[in-house]
């Protein structure tokens, strides 16, 4: 007789001989012990994934299992949906019957005014991630927030689109991807001030710590969209580690620091790029990239050869 064991216990070695040489048959899912012969496990259950990953349009319709549970969408994406009817339909009266099914099908997900506002919100924020080409980590992340923006003292004054463009700026500080407020209010169609506005308003509802991004990551974005060569990543990063240290970053914006550090790396390295170039590139003034220049010229006392 098979002896009866518990399915989260781990099989080691036979409870009647104390032997580890153990025998596991796949077919069967028996687990017997090799010297004694005693059927330890009768039957052994896989707790992986119940579908099988086919190819073609075939077998797709023989997976037994939906999509996985997501914040980006206000249902979480566990409801059903009455499929589109793709027989003939031979009555106008039986084309009215489907369109009522599919409007009533919808309705009945969004009771509410709130859950309506979820709705759009996630809608509009999938949007501009898809737009900024955001992983969907960082949407993931951002549509954790926008809920719990929606269980908070939030004021719902401000737009649906600056709460969600906000929402998205936030996560891509707390993930470590750079993106600028200058590109995400732009995906979004909404002014910088309006999602500046709605980040700061967020940080203060959830009690948030507004981390500033890595310099260094601006830095490698600067490099690689100006084309410049490793080497000038290295300096650059040289220079802030120092200006850092020396304590004159305090009070700077991490985004003029990159793009002021990364032209003084590429000037000393005899590169030819101007400080409207760089200031393109940073979304920022040429007025503010030159007096970040002139700072770490003077403070870090580096002498640039013209």
């Amino acid at each position: 007789m098979p002896r009866k064991t518990s399915l989260d216990e781990t099989i080691t070695r036979c409870p009647e001989c104390g032997s580890i040489n153990l025998l596991i048959d796949s077919r069967t899912g028996e687990v017997s012990c090799k010297d004694c012969g005693v059927v330890i496990v009768q039957k052994t259950y896989d707790f992986g994934p119940e579908w099988h990953n086919f190819e073609g349009e075939k077998d797709k319709l023989r997976v037994r299992v939906g999509a996985p549970v997501t914040l980006s969408i206000h249902d979480k994406g566990l409801s059903t949906k009455i499929g589109v009817y793709n027989g003939k339909i031979s009555s106008k009266e039986q084309v009215e019957n489907v369109k009522l099914l599919d409007k009533w099908d919808k309705r009945t997900k969004i009771m509410d005014s709130e859950s309506r506002a979820l709705s759009k919100i996630l809608h509009e924020l999938n949007i501009i991630g898809a737009a900024l080409g955001l992983p969907n980590s960082v949407i993931e992340t951002a549509s954790m927030y926008v809920r719990k923006i929606f269980r908070s003292n939030m004021p719902r004054a401000r737009s649906l689109k600056g709460i969600a463009a906000a929402a998205l700026y936030l996560s891509c500080k707390q993930c470590n991807i750079v993106r600028l407020l200058s590109e995400v209010s732009k995906a979004a169609n909404v002014s910088k001030k309006e999602v500046g506005k709605c980040y700061r308003l967020m940080i203060r509802s959830l009690n948030i710590s507004s981390n500033l991004s890595d310099v260094r990551l601006y830095i490698s974005r600067f490099v690689n969209n100006l084309n410049l060569g490793g080497e000038v990543e290295k300096i650059a990063n040289l220079i802030y580690d120092v200006a850092r240290n020396a304590r004159i970053t305090s009070g700077k914006g991490p985004i003029s620091l990159a793009a002021a550090a990364t032209y003084v790396a590429a000037i000393l390295l005899n590169y030819n790029i101007t400080q409207r170039e760089i200031a393109e590139i940073a979304h920022v003034t040429e007025v503010t990239i030159r007096n970040r220049y002139k700072e770490l010229l003077e403070k870090l006392n580096i002498e640039v050869a013209f």
